[in-house]
């Protein structure tokens, strides 16, 4: 079933075409992220992210060359937005972070792929696949999806002072499993820089993250540790206070209050 899924994924069309183009320019595109993620589950692939040994003004020029639509508002990130047959594929050259502040970073442009892989937040979004179907698993993330794991890529505390919105994205993906496999030594370091994440991020982006968390396959287990004994993780009670605390109606009543309507 995820061999035919990934074949099946390849040969949309607008997938392969864009594919096509870089082979011609003699540069390499592969897919990353969610949807290969998905695909690996035997899910239908979510939004498409690739990633190219091009720099960022490279691909620009060759989607001109081959009259595909763009945005390139996030450029400076290294990220272009095609449009191949008017379906949206992110771009995003191969980078490593710098000087990295928070969610504020610099970055070099490189042609490692394993340099890249190691910027991402978790093994099993680091899965990349070529034109070819060759699948790249450089920090094992397929074992990882198979025994239902999370695991950071790298130190988790270093990730985690990178970007704290993956302490939020940590107990999103635990929705991705009926039952999780969870490593309680890695969810106490995650629990240990919530305080400190409510100083960082913005409510708005919080309860972004939050709000993803209901649409996920398994979201009872975003929220809670135990469904039977309705036992919520920490981080729903911090949070709620702290919206209380600055008087964050939006994220209370469109977000956090919606919590414990799901149990039943």
């Amino acid at each position: 079933m995820t061999s035919n899924k990934i074949h099946a994924l390849v040969d949309e069309e607008h997938i392969k075409t864009l594919f096509s183009i870089f082979k011609n320019h003699s540069a390499e595109l592969r897919l990353v992220g969610g949807s290969i993620r998905d695909v690996m589950m035997s899910r239908d692939a979510s939004d498409i992210d690739s990633a190219t040994t091009l720099e960022p003004n490279d691909v620009l020029m060759l989607l001109k060359k081959n009259n595909i639509e763009y945005d390139d508002f996030a450029i400076q990130y290294g990220t272009i937005i095609a449009y191949p047959f008017n379906k949206k594929i992110q771009i995003t050259s191969l980078r490593e972070d710098i000087n990295q502040i928070g969610r504020h970073t610099s970055v070099i442009y490189t042609n490692d792929w394993k340099k890249d892989a190691a910027r991402r937040d978790f093994s099993f979004n680091a899965i990349y696949l070529g034109n070819d179907k060759t699948i790249f698993d450089y920090y094992e993330g397929k074992k990882d999806l198979r025994y239902k794991e999370i695991k950071f890529i790298g130190e988790i505390e270093d990730r985690i002072k990178e970007d704290y919105l993956r302490i939020y994205r940590y107990f999103r993906f635990l929705g991705l499993f009926d039952l999780p496999s969870i490593n309680f030594e890695d969810q106490q370091i995650v629990e240990k820089y919530i305080h400190e994440s409510l100083i960082v991020l913005t409510n708005d982006v919080i309860r972004q993250e939050v709000l993803k968390m209901f649409n996920m396959s398994y979201p009872l287990n975003c929220f809670y540790e135990s469904n039977q004994n309705q036992v919520k993780y920490k981080w729903v009670e911090i949070v709620k206070e702290h919206f209380i605390r600055t008087n964050y109606e939006l994220g209370l009543h469109k977000c956090l209050n919606k919590i414990d309507n799901i149990i039943n």
